[in-house]
């Protein structure tokens, strides 16, 4: 991967992480198209950090009031019964949620680790899970009523939070689409939807970003992974734009439906699979062929 491709992906990853689309898929899709093969499961979850660090800077504010309020219900000594945990606090109740919502990505991403980071990056199943993810997101948006905000969330509704966000570590499926998708099911505004769909991916895709660079750190073995200068380079690029689409975003869809990014997902799996058709891009490529 050379320096204009380590610009393009971290563009692609900032301008495509918040929305409903996949950017997994768009960095195995596009990664191929430019050139650099299948940049690889680590390479995707290190510029993920770029795109996590836009969303604690947007979202300090309500991170900070969570925290407190978390600490003080969970550490107060006159607390009693289910107060410890957020029963009569909707900020510590919160944090609670997260905690809940984040469980069942962590436990699948641990269990399933090997297979996500190589067989499930083959673009016929990304071509599967956007077509349907999409058809999905089209129909719940549609159908669904917009009644519930934030502060009505409950612990059933968190892990079902949670597991959109799981099947995000299927590429195709999307982190935010996956949520947000599950969001709009559960008749929550769109927005709102959008919001727990961030707040939610802080530890999870932070996390699973960490840990990757931890793992790649003096890692040669990876034939997948393009190096530091240009991911750090991604990295960078992918915290700029993010925090601008994360602005642009949250503004377009209290006003529009998610519509057009159903649309966009649907019409993208009939493009790969195009190209998968005229043999221009590969099922499999890099790491994930051997």
């Amino acid at each position: 991967m050379n320096v204009f491709q380590a610009i393009f992906l971290g563009f692609l990853q900032g301008l495509t992480e918040y929305l409903p689309v996949s950017s997994s898929a768009h960095i195995r899709i596009f990664g191929s198209l430019i050139g650099c093969e299948d940049p690889g499961a680590a390479f995707t979850a290190i510029i993920q950090i770029g795109t996590e660090l836009a969303v604690l800077l947007y979202f300090r504010h309500d991170i900070a009031r969570i925290l407190s309020h978390w600490f003080r219900c969970l550490f107060n000594k006159n607390a009693q019964g289910w107060e410890r945990f957020g029963s009569k606090d909707k900020d510590a109740a919160m944090g609670w949620y997260i905690i809940i919502g984040t469980m069942p990505i962590v436990i699948a991403g641990l269990l399933f680790q090997k297979v996500i980071e190589t067989n499930l990056r083959n673009l016929w199943i990304i071509v599967c899970t956007l077509a349907i993810f999409g058809v999905l997101l089209w129909y719940f948006d549609q159908r669904s009523a917009q009644v519930k905000g934030e502060e009505d969330m409950t612990w059933k509704d968190a892990i079902v939070f949670g597991i959109g966000q799981m099947l995000a570590l299927v590429p195709g499926v999307s982190r935010s689409g996956g949520t947000i998708t599950f969001g709009r099911a559960m008749g929550y505004t769109r927005e709102a939807a959008a919001r727990v769909s961030f707040l939610m991916a802080i530890p999870a895709v932070l996390g699973a970003g960490i840990l990757e660079t931890v793992k790649s750190v003096g890692d040669t073995s990876d034939p997948s992974f393009p190096g530091w200068g240009v991911t750090i380079l991604a990295t960078i690029i992918s915290f700029v734009v993010g925090y601008v689409v994360i602005i642009g975003f949250l503004k377009l869809v209290s006003t529009f439906s998610y519509k057009g990014f159903a649309i966009y997902r649907i019409a993208l799996a009939v493009f790969v699979v195009i190209m998968l058709v005229t043999n221009v891009l590969t099922p499999l490529s890099g790491a994930a062929a051997v």
